[in-house]
C-alpha cells in the first residue's frame, strides 16, 4: 500500500473514532508500528492530527472551540443532536459524556429548557454553561487528555451517588455481537459507572461507526435504551438493530 493511501485511511480512522492507537493502525494496515509512527509524525507535521502517547487524535476532538478545526461529519452530528434533544424533558437530571457529537447536542439545547446537567467533560460543561435556564454540575477527577473527560476512582465514586433520568454517551465501536466498545480502559470504567447510575441510556453515534469493534467492552447493546443516529430508523443499515426489545432507534 502506498504511503498516500495509508495516510488517507489513517486520517479517516482518526476523524471517525476521535482517537486511535498505533498498535491498532499497524494491525489494520498490516505494516510495522515504526511505519505507523512515521506516518503519524508526518501527518502531525502537516497540522492534520494531534500526536499523543501511543497514537493520535483528531484536532477537533482536542480543541473543539477552535473554529479552524473542521468537525468530521458535522451535518450528521447536528441531525443526531436535534433528535437527541427530543429526549430532554423539563426538570430532568441529565448526565452527559464528552466528544464532538455531544458537543453539538450541548450547543443546540433549547433556550426554554429547564433542567440540570451533569457532565464528566470540562468542554461540555463550558458549552452547557452558555444556556441561561439550565444548571450545570461537573464531576471532577483526573483529566484523561486522550479523551478530554475526567476519569479515576473519584469520578466513579461520585457517579455512584447520583441517579440521572437520562445518560447521553458516545461510542467508538458498536455492533450487535460485541455491543459498545472502546480502546481506553479508564474511559470505559467511567462510562460503565455512568450507565450503572442512570435510569435510561441513549447512545449517540454516526452510522459509520456501526459494525466496528474496539478492544474493550463497555456493555451489551441490550443495555441501551435509545440509539440515535443521523439515519431514519427504517434505514437498511440499522435493520439488524431493529428489534422488539431495546434499543429504540431514533
Amino acid at each position: 500500500m502506498l504511503k498516500e493511501e495509508r495516510h488517507k485511511i489513517i486520517l479517516k480512522e482518526i476523524n471517525l473514532h476521535n482517537k486511535v492507537l498505533s498498535t491498532d493502525l499497524s494491525e489494520q494496515l498490516d505494516v510495522s508500528e515504526d511505519t505507523i509512527r512515521r506516518d503519524l509524525n508526518e501527518l502531525a507535521d502537516q497540522d492534520l492530527i494531534l500526536k499523543v502517547h501511543g497514537g493520535a487524535m483528531s484536532k477537533t476532538f482536542h480543541y473543539p472551540f477552535n473554529g479552524q478545526n473542521q468537525v468530521y461529519a458535522l451535518e450528521a452530528k447536528q441531525v443526531i443532536a436535534d433528535k437527541a434533544i427530543g429526549l430532554f424533558k423539563k426538570d430532568m437530571l441529565i448526565l452527559m459524556e464528552g466528544g464532538t457529537t455531544i458537543m453539538e447536542i450541548a450547543k443546540k439545547i433549547p433556550a426554554d429548557l429547564h433542567a440540570v446537567f451533569l457532565t464528566v467533560s470540562p468542554q461540555v460543561a463550558l458549552t452547557l454553561a452558555e444556556h441561561e435556564n439550565i444548571g450545570v454540575i461537573t464531576i471532577g477527577g483526573r483529566l484523561a487528555k486522550n479523551a478530554n473527560i475526567h476519569t479515576g476512582a473519584s469520578v466513579i465514586n461520585e457517579l455512584a451517588n447520583v441517579k440521572p433520568d437520562l445518560c447521553i454517551i458516545g461510542t467508538n465501536g458498536i455492533s450487535i455481537q460485541e455491543g459498545l466498545t472502546d480502546s481506553d480502559w479508564e474511559v470505559v470504567q467511567v462510562i460503565k459507572a455512568m450507565i450503572r447510575a442512570s435510569e435510561k441510556i441513549a447512545v449517540v453515534s454516526i452510522a459509520e461507526k456501526f459494525n466496528s469493534v474496539q478492544k474493550i467492552k463497555i456493555c451489551d447493546i441490550t443495555a441501551v435504551d435509545y440509539l440515535v443516529t443521523e439515519l431514519p430508523p427504517d434505514s437498511p443499515v440499522l435493520a439488524e438493530y431493529c428489534t422488539k426489545h431495546k434499543p429504540v432507534l431514533l
